[in-house]
C-alpha cells in the first residue's frame, strides 16, 4: 500500500513546478508595466505646458494696452499739430476698439482739450489779421468826415449813411474830432436833420450850456458849450 502511495504522488511536481513559473511571468510582466508607466509619466510631466499664473497676464495685458494707448495719443497730437483742425475728427483711430470704455472716454476728453487750444490758435490768429486789415483802411472818423465832405461838395455822389451821421452827432461838440472848418459844414447838414435826431441834438446841446455855467474856467468845455449855442439857434 505505501508504494501505491508513492507512485500517486509523483504526478503532482510538476503542476507546482508550473505554478511557479506562471507566476514569475506575470510578475515580470507586473514590473514592465510599471517601469512603463514611470516612463509615460515622466514624459508626460517633462512635454507638459508651463502654466502661466493668471496675475502676471492681467499686469502684462495692462501693460501693454497702456502703451498702446499712449502710442495712439502721441499719434492723434502730433497729427493735430501738423494740421490746422476746424472740426472735430470723425474716424476713429486704428485699433480704438481695443480700448475699454473708459479709456476711450479718456482719449476723447484729451482729443477736445487739443481742438480747442488749436481753435483758440485759429481764432487768435484771425483776430489779428482783422485788425490788421481795418487798421490798414480808413478810421470812423475820418470816414465820417469824407462823408460830411462828399454830401458838401458831390452831392450827385454822396449817399445817406446812418453810421457815419450818428458819429458825426456824437461828436459835433468835440473840437479836436471835428475840426472848425469841418464844424461849419455840419451845420449846414444839421439845417435838414428831422425828428428824434433833431431833438435829441438839441437836448444834449442844452445840457453842454448848463455844464459850462460850473466850470467857467475850463477851456474845453466853453469850447464844447459854444457850439452847443449854435446848435441851439440852429435847431430851435
Amino acid at each position: 500500500m505505501a508504494k501505491d502511495k508513492s507512485l500517486k504522488s509523483v504526478p503532482n511536481l510538476p503542476k507546482k513546478k508550473k505554478l511557479e513559473s506562471n507566476a514569475a511571468e506575470v510578475h515580470a510582466e507586473n514590473t514592465m508595466d510599471a517601469e512603463v508607466k514611470k516612463k509615460r509619466k515622466k514624459m508626460e510631466v517633462e512635454e507638459a505646458p508651463v502654466e502661466i499664473p493668471p496675475e502676471a497676464i492681467t499686469a502684462d495685458d495692462k501693460k501693454h494696452k497702456k502703451v498702446k494707448k499712449r502710442k495712439k495719443i502721441q499719434e492723434a497730437e502730433t497729427q493735430t499739430k501738423k494740421t490746422e483742425i476746424s472740426d472735430p475728427p470723425t474716424c476713429e483711430l486704428e485699433g480704438e476698439e481695443d480700448l475699454s470704455p473708459e479709456e476711450k472716454r479718456v482719449m476723447e476728453r484729451k482729443m477736445k482739450k487739443i481742438l480747442k487750444k488749436e481753435e483758440k490758435k485759429r481764432l487768435k490768429t484771425e483776430g489779428e489779421t482783422q485788425k490788421k486789415t481795418e487798421a490798414s483802411g480808413p478810421t470812423a472818423p475820418q470816414q465820417a468826415l469824407d462823408y460830411l465832405t462828399c454830401w458838401a461838395e458831390k452831392r450827385t455822389e454822396w449817399k445817406f449813411q446812418k453810421t457815419r451821421q450818428t458819429w458825426l452827432l456824437q461828436n459835433m461838440f468835440d473840437s479836436e474830432k471835428i475840426p472848425d472848418e469841418n464844424f461849419t459844414v455840419l451845420l449846414q447838414y444839421l439845417d435838414g436833420l428831422r425828428g428824434l435826431a433833431r431833438d435829441t441834438s438839441v437836448q444834449k446841446a442844452l445840457v453842454l450850456v448848463e455844464e459850462s455855467g460850473k466850470a467857467p474856467e475850463d477851456v474845453a468845455v466853453q469850447q464844447r458849450a459854444h457850439r452847443a449855442r449854435e446848435v441851439i439857434q440852429l435847431l430851435s
